[in-house]
């Protein structure tokens, strides 16, 4: 099948398919939004988890980084599940574990209670950040599944501007009820507002069950699991008689070449898939992005911000991610996948050493005070206006940046380069990883902060963002363009080609 063969019936017969399509995409992006909706609370609950529980600041990073224990797992087996039993059914099982999470981490009475929310909370991320975007990229029309795809990272960033400004007005209503009630020195968000921020994950989750029930089944995963009737009257309704048809045929005959088995993934003609699933899994998150969706009031604290302006900042943050994610949306399947990578990557470098700089520069105050026996040391950081400015500005070109590349890319990729027998697992695979990686920032980033200090956390991140840009140079190849199908294709001749070499 040639990429005429695809693409010059598309126009005339996918057209009138697109408004389910469109739904089923934005169903599946819901996963995405609760996605981030559960990782941006952090930034709002931190410190006064810290006070209620009485944490250390490594019981603090465990508080916080737990959710990733859930992540990992969720995301490991979440492959082989959607291959076997399908990728509605499993969404549907993370919505009803978002839901859970939610009641959960607003009662919680012991830290432990509370971990064990988050970690639920956690297997549904993980799990549905796998399935999802393979969800989106098995139905999506190749002319726009680059931005159909970008959608599941506008879902993320809507729900990490939408939790900011949540756990803003929960802030606000906290500070008024305190002063309202200074009699009794009550502390609301101290003992409930942070509470209602863990807790307000509950709506949107009943909303992505309500619309995750409502979408079909992948129309590809029915198709090469025996349904093809299904599957046919799917795609019928999404493309056409016609493009149905021409659908049916490109998936069953990629679909012979394979055997379905895990082991494939690691056969030479994916190696190259692999390595880039694994890097953009890596490099997106240490790039130190959670540093700063998690930590944004903290890093803003340590410029000098008291704290409604800290939360202020942090919600600026979401907006910028929000507003930027839209270029991704708008240029992925123009400009390609590879060129946004380039340009978001070499932006991060210069934004990253900035940050860092900036820090290198601010006058630090060192204070020693004697407790119960022990020695304390505290090390303060001043600003002035103007470092001010450029920290709040580096930190807001970075997330843009970031926003527009690194954020959507990794999860577009990773959904399209596998062949389909097995790209439910091997997609398991790159966001395993991806997930492992998340940890690592998150339960690191407040050790580097306190024992090597933010200028030198910074300009690592600045690095790691370097050796990105120089691998999407040379390696990354484009896949704008391009049906599933032909990207498996394109694997396959290329081995063959590289084959072909060597004996010769």
């Amino acid at each position: 099948m040639t990429k005429a063969d695809v693409s010059q019936p598309e126009s005339s017969t996918s057209r009138p398919g697109m408004g389910p399509i469109v739904f089923a995409v934005s169903a599946a992006a819901l996963a995405g939004l609760l996605f981030g909706y559960d990782t941006g609370v952090a930034s709002g609950i931190q410190g006064y988890l810290q006070t209620y529980f009485k944490l250390s600041n490594s019981q603090l990073g465990f508080a916080i980084a737990c959710l990733e224990l859930g992540c990992v797992p969720g995301a490991m087996f979440a492959g082989m599940l959607a291959d076997r039993f399908g990728r509605k059914k499993i969404l549907i099982i993370c919505a009803i574990l978002f839901a859970v999470s939610g009641i959960l981490s607003a009662i919680p009475q012991s830290l432990y209670q509370l971990v064990l929310a988050r970690i639920l909370g956690g297997l549904a991320i993980g799990a549905s950040s796998m399935v999802a975007p393979v969800y989106i990229a098995e139905i999506a029309p190749e002319r726009h599944r680059g931005r159909l795809g970008s959608l599941f990272q506008l879902g993320i960033v809507v729900g990490i501007a939408l939790v900011y400004w949540v756990n803003f007005f929960i802030l606000k209503t906290g500070h008024s009820i305190a002063a309202h009630h200074a009699a009794v020195g009550t502390n609301w968000n101290q003992t409930t507002g942070w509470r209602w921020m863990l807790g307000s994950e509950t709506a949107p989750a009943i909303l992505f069950l309500l619309m995750i029930l409502a979408v079909p089944e992948s129309p590809r995963w029915l198709i090469i699991n025996n349904a093809e009737g299904l599957g046919r009257k799917i795609l019928t309704r999404f493309v056409g008689p016609q493009g149905a048809e021409r659908e049916i045929a490109a998936v069953k005959e990629v679909a012979a070449q394979e055997e379905g088995r895990f082991s494939e993934l690691f056969l030479d003609r994916y190696r190259l898939p692999l390595i880039i699933a694994l890097f953009l899994a890596v490099f997106s998150q240490f790039s130190g992005i959670n540093s700063i969706i998690y930590y944004a009031p903290r890093v803003f604290k340590a410029a000098g911000m008291n704290t409604s302006n800290a939360f202020g900042s942090t919600a600026l943050v979401g907006m910028v991610n929000l507003a930027f994610t839209f270029i991704a949306v708008g240029f992925v399947d123009k400009a390609g996948r590879k060129l946004l990578l380039a340009i978001g990557t070499a932006i991060q470098v210069i934004s990253l050493f900035s940050v860092g700089l900036i820090f290198a520069l601010a006058k630090h105050t060192t204070v020693t005070l004697v407790k119960a026996g022990h020695t304390v040391t505290h090390t303060s950081i001043h600003f002035n206006h103007v470092q001010v400015v450029i920290l709040l500005s580096s930190v807001l070109v970075f997330i843009a940046a970031f926003a527009m590349a690194m954020g959507p890319m990794p999860w577009i990729i990773i959904s399209e380069i596998f062949p389909a027998r097995i790209r439910g697992r091997a997609a398991s695979v790159g966001v395993f990883t991806l997930w492992i990686a998340i940890y690592i920032v998150a339960q690191t980033f407040p050790w580097l902060k306190a024992h090597a200090g933010l200028t030198v956390t910074y300009f690592l991140y600045s690095g790691c963002s370097l050796i990105s840009f120089l691998f999407v140079l040379l390696v990354l190849p484009e896949t704008k363009g391009k049906t599933l199908e032909q990207i498996e294709a394109y694997w396959h001749h290329r081995h063959l080609d590289k084959t072909g070499e060597e004996k010769h």
